[in-house]
């Protein structure tokens, strides 16, 4: 069966899950979300999120028509993600795969999607990434950038990395807000604890050597890379200075950045050119965190005011997903 995306900017970096899933995965680190008065909590803390829309496809929609989103590829929240190795895992991830799917298979174009895999256990991701890639507009596999302290250049998250490029999967890395002591006013878990999460799961994969092992990865970095983008520089002089640094990698730093996608949302002018600046040509995607508060609610507008086109929004997004970009004949084996 084939599979082809509404034209428009694709929004690469938004949120979706039903509510029958708000229990979330088994052992999951924060408890449940749960609906108080149409809002949405992740065990105490108010999400700052209205229930339908993390839920409801139909203002998924809404929001992307106002927005001027020609699709959307919908992945679960990150504190969805199947860390554990509880009993129930398996099925957790396998009915928000399915009901993803669904979402997808009858949106007509509107939407593609990102499934989860039981990341604690290996046989079962190799099965449901597999699973996924049988799946028409199921066109890749969202992951954290961190599990149980071990990064993308470790097992077990390399491993879903090679399955995925295998399977030609694209591959979204959305970090989990981890608590963390020194973070835990202000809201600073997110404004810190996030950039520098996506920021500890680039350098893991560029200093790794994950390139090399893995070359055909297609990956992106949501949050606009978080603040690896200020600190490549740093990185590339270390590269140079210190064998233990270069020890795995074989290219510099810089080099291996320009190979990654990154999406939009940096909320600033100048942290956007700089992204800009130090990205590959046609790696920076149109992302827009929707549905939560840190979102990007003009993602398009503040994309094309910052320089890109409309063109490049829609034919980017499409290239990282192994889609045929706008005007080009569809390949038949496209899923």
């Amino acid at each position: 069966m084939s599979f082809a995306l509404r034209p428009g900017p694709v929004d690469v970096h938004a949120h979706w899950l039903p509510r029958e899933l708000f229990g979330l995965a088994p052992g999951a680190p924060f408890g449940g979300i749960t609906d108080r008065d149409g809002r949405l909590f992740l065990g105490e803390v108010p999400l700052s999120i209205e229930t339908r829309s993390m839920s409801d496809v139909g203002r998924v929609r809404a929001d992307m028509e106002r927005a001027g989103v020609g699709s959307r590829v919908l992945s679960a929240p990150p504190f969805a993600f199947a860390l554990g190795t509880d009993r129930g895992t398996d099925e957790y991830v396998e009915a928000f795969n399915d009901g993803l799917a669904r979402v997808v298979v009858d949106g007509e174009g509107w939407f593609a999607g990102f499934g989860c895999v039981s990341l604690a256990d290996t046989a079962a991701s190799t099965r449901q990434l597999r699973a996924l890639a049988r799946i028409p507009g199921m066109l890749g596999v969202a992951l954290p950038p961190l599990v149980h302290g071990s990064s993308l250049d470790s097992e077990p998250l390399e491993g879903v990395l090679r399955e995925a490029a295998d399977l030609g999967l694209a591959v979204l890395v959305h970090p989990m807000q981890l608590p963390s002591p020194s973070l835990s006013r202000h809201y600073l878990a997110n404004l810190i604890g996030n950039p520098v999460e996506t920021a500890t799961a680039i350098a893991s994969l560029l200093l790794g050597g994950v390139q090399e092992r893995v070359p055909a990865l297609r990956i992106c970095f949501v949050h606009g890379g978080g603040c690896a983008p200020d600190l490549l520089g740093r990185w590339t002089h270390a590269w140079h200075a210190r064998p233990d640094v270069r020890a795995s990698s074989s290219r510099p730093p810089e080099e291996g950045f320009r190979a990654l996608f990154l999406d939009t949302v940096t909320h600033d002018d100048d942290a956007f050119a700089l992204l800009t600046a130090k990205a590959g040509d046609g790696k920076v995607l149109l992302g827009s965190d929707y549905p939560f508060d840190m979102a990007d609610g003009d993602p398009v507008r503040h994309a094309v005011a910052r320089g890109l086109t409309a063109h490049q929004l829609e034919h980017d997004g499409r290239a990282f997903l192994g889609l045929p970009g706008p005007g080009d004949d569809p390949d038949p084996l496209v899923r």
